[in-house]
C-alpha cells in the first residue's frame, strides 16, 4: 500500500480544475489529481516521480500474495494501452479484468472505482488517450495465492449523477474515487475492514520514517470530530496537523491541493458523516 509523491513538476501535469470542462480535461482532473494515479504509474527517481516519462509504469509492489510493477498506462502500442478498446480499459477500471481475462493485484483499488459514473470513466478513457506514449516494459506480475478486491459499502455501483447535488454524497463519491479508506482503514486476514471503516492504523515505512495512518472518524479525541472545517481542508491538501506540525507522507497532499473548493468542501461534509469510532 505504499504511496510515495512529490511536487516536484506536478504543475505541469494537473489541469486546472476550473478550466475541466471537456472529457479530456475532467479525465486529467480525475487521474492527476483526486485519484492520484502518478503516485503508483509513474517511475520514481532520485527527486521523486519522473513525470517526463508519467504514467509509464512505476512502482514494484512485494507483498505475501502477489509482486506487482504498477503498469504502463500510456498510449505505447506495445507496452502500454494503446492497442486496448475504450471499453477494456473500462472494464480494467471497474472490475479490475484485464484484456487477457487476468485480474490485477489489489493493490490497484479497482473496488473504489465501481463507484465512477459513466460520464468519469468516460473522462477517464479521454484522457489517458493524450498522454504522452512511453515505450516502457514492465515486470509481468507474480501471484503467490489467491486473492480478493474489497469494495466500499456503498460504493457496488455508479453513483447516479443527480446524487452528485447532495454534498454528502458528492462527498462520498470523491472520497472514494480518491480510495482514501483503502489507507485509513485496517486490515484483517488480507482484507479491508470495513466495519471499522476510517479508524487508521496502517504503518506505510519510507524515507521519512514510519508514518501511520490517521483515525479520520468523526470521533472527537481519536478522530478529526473536533477538528474545524478548514482545519481538515489544510490536513488534506497541505498536509498540515491540526496542531501545526507537518504530517508524513505518503498521502498525497501536492495532488489535491489542486482540488476545487467544492471537492474539497464535499469531501469534509462526508467525513463528518463517518461514525466515530476507535
Amino acid at each position: 500500500m505504499f504511496r510515495q509523491i512529490a511536487a516536484v513538476g506536478l504543475l505541469a501535469l494537473v489541469v486546472t480544475p476550473a478550466m475541466a470542462q471537456t472529457p479530456a480535461e475532467r479525465g486529467g482532473y480525475l487521474v492527476n489529481t483526486l485519484m492520484t494515479c502518478n503516485n503508483c504509474h509513474t517511475p520514481m527517481g532520485p527527486q521523486g516521480p519522473d513525470f517526463s516519462k508519467a504514467l509509464s509504469g512505476g512502482l514494484t509492489f512485494d507483498e505475501p500474495p502477489f509482486k506487482v510493477t504498477a503498469s504502463n498506462i500510456t498510449p505505447d502500442p506495445d507496452t502500454g494501452i494503446g492497442k486496448w478498446t475504450d471499453a477494456q480499459i473500462k472494464t480494467l477500471l471497474r472490475k479490475g479484468t484485464r484484456p487477457n481475462g487476468v485480474n490485477v493485484a489489489p493493490i490497484m483499488p479497482t473496488g473504489f472505482y465501481e463507484i465512477l459514473t459513466d460520464k468519469d470513466v468516460d473522462s477517464i478513457v479521454a484522457y489517458l488517450r493524450t498522454v504522452k506514449p512511453v515505450k516502457n516494459e514492465t515486470p509481468a506480475p507474480v501471484y503467490k495465492m489467491a486473492f480478493q478486491r474489497d469494495i466500499p459499502p456503498g460504493a457496488e455501483k455508479p453513483m447516479a449523477e443527480a446524487d452528485m447535488a447532495n454534498p454528502v454524497k458528492k462527498g462520498f463519491y470523491l472520497a472514494t474515487a480518491a480510495h482514501c479508506m483503502e489507507c485509513h482503514t485496517p486490515m484483517d486476514k488480507g482484507r479491508h475492514d470495513f466495519k471499522r471503516l476510517g479508524v487508521g492504523g496502517m504503518e506505510f515505512p519510507g524515507p521519512w520514517g514510519k508514518s501511520v495512518a490517521r483515525n479520520i472518524t468523526s470521533h472527537k479525541e481519536k478522530g478529526i470530530g473536533a477538528w474545524t472545517d478548514d482545519e481538515i481542508k489544510r490536513a488534506i491538501t497541505q498536509g498540515i496537523h491540526k496542531d501545526g506540525s507537518k504530517l508524513k507522507p505518503p498521502m498525497g497532499f501536492p495532488f489535491y491541493a489542486r482540488m476545487t473548493p467544492d471537492d474539497i468542501s464535499a469531501v469534509v461534509a462526508y467525513l463528518r458523516t463517518v461514525p466515530a469510532a476507535e
